[in-house]
């Protein structure tokens, strides 16, 4: 008979010079996603490196800047003047001011359709409808 290098059948019983296999730990809830991400999201007390309100803002100075950086790019390359007609109004103004104007109209438009999304929503939170 060989030596059997420690691995044991865990279903019979112990013979005779042999230990039993260890007992496994007892069995634990598997974590959910939203637990998971929540403790990999969430820095610890004593990191000095966690993020802020002040890092928050400076990413949005940084991105900001770098928007207005484009935008004085996109209307340097496009002053050829176009005609432009709405609502009886004609007139005359550089390419790049009238494509700003139209996508300004479309994010007020999306703005004021999304305020009112989440008003009515919080009004259905706040009267418990299931709706």
């Amino acid at each position: 008979m060989g030596y059997d290098w420690g691995m044991t059948d865990p279903t019979q019983p112990p013979t005779e010079g042999q230990r039993p296999p260890a007992a496994s730990p007892p069995p634990t809830e598997p974590q959910t996603e939203r637990q998971t991400e929540r403790q990999a999201a969430s820095p610890t007390v004593g990191d000095p490196l966690r993020g802020s309100r002040t890092s928050g803002l400076w990413v949005a100075v940084v991105a900001l800047g770098l928007v207005l950086l484009l935008l004085i790019i996109f209307i340097a390359q496009n002053t050829q003047n176009v005609n432009v007609s709405f609502l009886g109004w004609d007139g005359q103004t550089p390419l790049a001011v009238a494509l700003l104007i139209a996508t300004t109209a479309g994010l007020f438009v999306a703005a004021v359709a999304g305020t009112l999304r989440i008003w009515q929503l919080r009004r259905r939170v706040r009267r418990g409808s299931p709706r």
